[in-house]
């Protein structure tokens, strides 16, 4: 017998899919479940970050309340902390020129104000520009590195005589000692800044075809203005801490003057006053530079 062969399988036709629209309504969409990995991220506030002016005011008013409380109760006698209220009636007695020498307080306060700025733009003209060519040039940093770090340290009272004995009594000796309180932590910060500058900015721009000059304009200078801002506020505070010492000196109008003039009468409330006067003068400028700060490298801080 002729073995029969198996019958052919037919293949099976598959059947044609239909669009998941035509067998059943879509399902409505799910969020997908919040994992570690998915849940949006905030990021972390840096240390110390965040406004300070409640906790300032804060600040001020305890310490008044305390002022207020210690003169009150008498803790200490009124020659050596006088009252709120005295510092104040002095206050009012210098507007109207009834203190000692009988100028008005605007005139004390507008010739310390003439002596500090003058000096401090001048130390910015010429220290600014010192300090970057120390940063940028190894031949000027040998030769003015070793003067500013000598007479940096030196309180201004230690060359004093020496300032007098070359400048004379008048203005100009004023002048050019708070000129050099106010020049080295200009020219430290300047060349500071210079410094910072990275080696792979200078390459970029070198890389398309700068020359020296253009380097110190675009990269040098902006990168060392963050900076050169904060010397100018240390500077300003140098130059308010050397206004007394500059007006010891045959001085007939300032603030300091004012408060050594009170001091050898034993007249505390004035000499309170006078500290006032400058402290509140010093901090607003400061508030200012910073203002500026903020406005002129908004990039601080967030590199």
């Amino acid at each position: 017998m002729t073995p029969t062969a198996p019958p052919m399988k037919m293949a099976a036709t598959p059947s044609p899919v239909r669009p998941a629209s035509d067998t059943a309504p879509p399902a409505t969409a799910r969020p997908a479940p919040t994992t570690a990995r998915s849940r949006p991220t905030q990021g972390h506030r840096r240390p110390g970050e965040g406004r300070t002016t409640a906790i300032s005011i804060a600040t001020v008013a305890v310490l008044f309340l305390l002022w207020w409380a210690a003169a009150a109760l008498a803790w200490l006698p009124p020659l050596v902390l006088p009252s709120p209220a005295s510092v104040w009636d002095a206050f009012v007695a210098a507007v109207k020129g009834q203190g000692q020498g009988g100028k008005p307080l605007l005139e004390h306060f507008l010739w310390s104000l003439g002596r500090v700025f003058g000096a401090f733009a001048l130390a910015c003209i010429t220290a600014v520009p010192v300090g970057i060519l120390m940063g940028v040039s190894r031949t000027l940093r040998g030769i003015f590195d070793p003067i500013i770090e000598f007479y940096r340290p030196l309180p201004p009272l230690a060359y004093l005589p020496l300032v007098i004995i070359w400048f004379g009594i008048e203005e100009t000796s004023k002048v050019v000692l708070i000129y050099l309180a106010c020049f080295a932590p200009l020219a430290v910060a300047a060349r500071a800044g210079v410094r910072s500058v990275g080696s792979e900015q200078i390459d970029a721009i070198l890389s398309l075809g700068a020359n020296r000059w253009q380097v110190i304009r675009h990269v040098v200078l902006p990168a060392a203005l963050p900076d050169i801002l904060t010397g100018m506020r240390i500077a300003i505070g140098f130059g308010w801490t050397t206004l007394v010492a500059a007006e010891m000196v045959a001085a007939t109008a300032g603030l300091g003057q004012l408060v050594l003039n009170a001091s050898n009468f034993l007249r505390t409330d004035v000499v309170v006053m006078g500290i006032l006067v400058i402290g509140v003068v010093a901090l607003l400028f400061d508030l200012l530079m910073r203002r500026i700060e903020g406005w002129a490298v908004p990039w601080k801080g967030r590199m």
